[in-house]
Formats: C-alpha cells, sequence, structure tokens
C-alpha cells in the first residue's frame, strides 16, 4: 500500500494511509495550504503556536479523532486528548504511533534556557502498512536520533534557530539513515545544502517538496 504525504507548509504534515487521514503539527499563524478534510488522527510534537493551533485541530476533528500531544497541550487544546512523552506508544487501529525525544543542546533563549528543553515537546515514529514516519519536531541533532532503526521517511527541521540548520539535519540525515528525508520547518531558506550533503554521503534520497505537494510513500 501507499502511503501519501503532503507538506501543508512549515512543519505541517497531512498523512494519508489505509483510509485515514492524519495530520502532524497544525500552526496557529494558518498553513501555507488550507485543507477542510477531517481527521481519524491528530498529532502535536509541542506547545508552540507554530505547532500546535487549537482552532485549527477543532476545526479538523470529529467525534472520534484521537488527538495526541504531550502533557503540557492537553489543557490548551481541549477536549479528549490522549497525553504522550518520550517511550511510549499508542496505538489506532493499524496505526502505531511512538514517542521520541526533541530537545536542544545548542539552541538557547537570551535567559540562557534552551528553546525547547528536554521533556518539553517529543517527535513521532509513525508505522503504518509495514512503513515507518519519522516526524522530528523542534530539535538539534540528538544522540537518540541514533537511536532510530529502518525509517522510510525521515521529516527533519533544517531553518536553524531554534532547531538544526541544513549541516546538523544532513549529519542527522546521515546517521539516522533512512529510505527518504524531507526538508521542513525551514524559515523559507535554500534546502539545496541539506539535499547535496545528504545525497553525497549516503544512499538517502532527499525530496524537496513545494507546499501543497505530495510524496507517495511505496
Amino acid at each position: 500500500m501507499v502511503i501519501c504525504v503532503k507538506w501543508l507548509g512549515h512543519a505541517s504534515f497531512q498523512i494519508r494511509t489505509g483510509g485515514k487521514v492524519i495530520y502532524i503539527d497544525l500552526k496557529k499563524y494558518g498553513n501555507v495550504v488550507e485543507t477542510s478534510e477531517k481527521a481519524e488522527i491528530i498529532l502535536v510534537t509541542h506547545n508552540h503556536g507554530d505547532h500546535c493551533s487549537p482552532p485549527k485541530i477543532q476545526k479538523l476533528r470529529k467525534k472520534d479523532t484521537v488527538v495526541i500531544a504531550p502533557k503540557n497541550c492537553a489543557s490548551r487544546i481541549g477536549g479528549s486528548v490522549k497525553t504522550i512523552k518520550p517511550g511510549e506508544e499508542i496505538v489506532v487501529d493499524d496505526v502505531r504511533i511512538e514517542a521520541v525525544e526533541a530537545y536542544n543542546v545548542k539552541r538557547f533563549k537570551p535567559s540562557g534556557k534552551p528553546w525547547h528543553p528536554k521533556g518539553y515537546g517529543v517527535g513521532y515514529v509513525i508505522k503504518a502498512e509495514g512503513k515507518t514516519i519519522y516526524h522530528a519536531g523542534d530539535t538539534d541533532f540528538i544522540p537518540e536520533m541514533r537511536l532510530l532503526k529502518k525509517i522510510d521517511l525521515a521529516l527533519l527541521p533544517t531553518g536553524d534557530k531554534y532547531t538544526m540548520d541544513n549541516t546538523e539535519a544532513a549529519e542527522a540525515a546521515i546517521a539516522i539513515n533512512p529510505r527518504t528525508a524531507m526538508a521542513m520547518h525551514t524559515w523559507g531558506k535554500d534546502r539545496e545544502e541539506f539535499k547535496k550533503k545528504v545525497e553525497a554521503n549516503s544512499k538517502t534520497e532527499v525530496v524537496l517538496l513545494q507546499e501543497g505537494e505530495e510524496y507517495q510513500l511505496k
């Protein structure tokens, strides 16, 4: 079976698999690509407004939609939310969703505190149709990434300031060794450096979607 992955802009994706629609990180300020297709599953990596938009979630959730998020997002989202932390897994029918670590080790606020401290947010490993997708969330290149195995598609932030830049994201992709990698959370920065570094140093194919474009994971 084919899994369809559409980039909605920033860190937001729509994944269609086995008759289910999954959204990741619906953002506050309006995705570049709007959608009205209701969700079976909505995932939130952390509480920042460019990743967690309660109005967008309410618009796209149904009565039986499963919303999964870190505990610090639950009251803000409202309604029924399944909370999750790194190392935990939630199964929705034939879709397995595991939370993994996502945090900063190099990027700090003027106060000296990280933009994303350990324990604040998560990344997700999504398993469906015999394939595995990794959405890194907002993170630097962290040791836990080296433990990821048999990733078919890695969605990695490359925009710098709050997350990895192109070079660090390329190093992460090489360490994870997915079949395919995509750049996200780019803040409009050029992604070609990421693609060149990954493809020159690994067998990973880098796909650079435009906002609204869809990739078929076979």
